[in-house]
């Protein structure tokens, strides 16, 4: 064995790893659209062509988007996931290396192309194209599980439909090493039935969920109870009665909630010129854990360090350019603490 492989990381993560192409047009037109609550639609004009004025190139995910925050703040920090044997791959690893990210748990496949995104930005919002590929096929057997488990932390980034078991998988062994866990759940991992969601929500320590997310899993949970769309304090305390650990809700530009035991911290973004908001979920999650982890768990540190990171990310292109880096000073919010 090889114990020099092994060594202790502040965290690992987890999630996918993608090539993002950012396309800003002028002719991108912006229509109505009154369907499944979308209010507005990027149109693009059949049979034509369209000229792009700016295009970025970045990598993406949020497994990789989280580690970048992580190595910034002088933790040591690797990635495990997936990338195609392809060019973008390659790019991926490239820039992981450069961000200071420790790569040796990144496995390539020729089964898949890796992930790619093409996002199509307006001053106001962005549409993604999203291709989910080799981040998709991580298997338990890849995971090198006696390399990792004096890892302090694991953040679990959004996993795709096909990783309930390595989800579960990851769960239980950071759980079985004392390690801690940070998980943003993916829409389909919400939408698991109770009795399998349930058991690995009291494993979480800190859960990262934004509005939308937390009203599917209380309507998961509540089923007829959970008809009225629940907000605030009220959405709180019902994921607290079968959520034990730190809760995060976002909320876009109104109110952040972050619930520990019975006290809840609650504050506003800061207002910002947005150039990109691609990747703010991934700074605010990533922020808020370096923020716990450096202030020993001082909630309201933590919860002003994401603000900034998040607000800060929004202002560059891609999810990687606009993160804090160690000791860089920011703006603090006000936090507001009251009972639950």
């Amino acid at each position: 064995m090889n114990f020099q492989f092994i060594s202790m990381f502040d965290i690992i993560t987890f999630g996918s790893a993608a090539r993002d192409i950012f396309l800003r047009a002028k002719q991108f037109l912006i229509g109505d659209f009154k369907k499944d609550h979308i209010e507005k639609e990027i149109l693009l004009p059949y049979g034509y062509k369209i000229n792009i004025e700016e295009i970025h190139f970045h990598s993406g995910g949020g497994g990789t988007n989280t580690s970048a925050t992580f190595a910034a703040q002088g933790l040591k920090t690797a990635y495990c996931g997936v990338i195609g044997n392809d060019p973008e791959g390659k790019e991926v690893l490239r820039e992981l290396k450069e961000k200071g990210v420790e790569t040796k748990f990144v496995f390539k496949t020729d089964k898949k192309p890796t992930n790619l995104s093409v996002i199509f930005s307006t001053p106001q919002e962005r549409t993604i194209l999203v291709y989910k590929g080799a981040s998709q096929t991580l298997t338990a057997k890849q995971i090198q599980w006696s390399a990792i488990k004096n890892t302090r932390w694991f953040y679990l980034a959004p996993l795709g439909e096909g990783l309930t078991k390595v989800f579960k998988d990851l769960i239980d062994f950071a759980k079985g090493n004392q390690i801690k866990i940070m998980s943003n759940l993916s829409s389909s991992q919400l939408k698991l039935a109770p009795k399998i969601l349930h058991p690995f929500l009291k494993k979480i320590d800190i859960l990262l969920l934004n509005q939308e997310e937390a009203q599917i899993l209380v309507k998961s949970f509540l089923v007829k109870q959970a008809s009225a769309k629940l907000e605030g304090k009220k959405l709180i305390k019902k994921i607290k009665k079968f959520f034990p650990g730190i809760l995060i809700i976002t909320n876009g530009e109104n109110r952040v909630l972050v619930a520990e035991n019975n006290f809840l911290y609650s504050a506003y973004p800061l207002k910002t010129k947005i150039l990109d908001k691609t990747g703010a979920g991934d700074a605010f999650g990533s922020g808020f854990l370096s923020g716990y982890i450096k202030n020993k768990g001082d909630i309201t540190a933590s919860t002003q360090f994401a603000i900034a990171n998040a607000a800060f990310c929004l202002q560059k292109w891609g999810a990687k350019e606009g993160i804090f880096k160690k000791n860089q000073k920011f703006q603090k919010v006000k936090i507001k603490i009251e009972e639950i």
